[in-house]
């Protein structure tokens, strides 16, 4: 895997870092497993297309997993989920991209995955850890077909400015 430069980093003001050359996909079986939910409250609007979830929600489906204190789901007029937005303390996301793939994992104080997208955003004392490199800051975006993370110190719905910071794990050659 070929990673740019540490130096070319440094000058970009959005980090955009390519994590592998190759296009991931999410576990097979995920887009068809079923939806499981947890939670204290259940607010649903069928002619808005909105599920509002409340108290210590979790929702998992096949290896992904969204815990919050609060989630919306959204659907459009087909009744596709579009997207999903989870709140709190400490919102939280899971998935496994593919099997040969490490779990990527994401916190923030505002998660949303855009499900056509797939799209991840951490908003707000984001982080994402994929392996052994993470990113922190005030604003992530995670793409994860194309595995690629954007990073902002602010932006909005973050409290106050915090900086971006990233860990890259060596490669390991053939033979170490």
């Amino acid at each position: 895997m070929t990673r740019p430069p540490f130096a070319s980093l440094l000058v970009l003001t959005l980090l955009a870092t390519t994590l592998a050359t190759s296009a991931a996909q999410a576990l097979e079986g995920d887009a068809s497993a079923p939806i499981q939910v947890e939670a204290d409250r259940l607010d649903l609007d069928d002619r808005a297309g909105t599920a509002v979830y409340q108290g210590d929600v979790n929702i998992q489906q096949g290896s992904m997993q969204l815990t919050g204190d609060r989630v919306e789901i959204q659907r459009n007029a087909a009744g596709q989920l579009t997207s999903a937005t989870a709140t709190g303390q400490r919102a939280y996301l899971e998935q496994k991209p593919a099997p040969d793939q490490p779990l990527v994992r994401a916190w923030g104080r505002t998660v949303v995955y855009h499900v056509a997208e797939r799209r991840i955003e951490l908003i707000d004392q984001a982080e994402l850890h994929q392996g052994g490199d993470t990113f922190d800051g005030g604003y992530l975006e995670y793409f994860l077909d194309r595995r690629v993370v954007q990073a902002r110190a602010d932006a909005e719905g973050v409290d106050e400015r915090q900086r971006v910071r990233m860990t890259l794990e060596p490669e390991q050659q053939d033979g170490q």
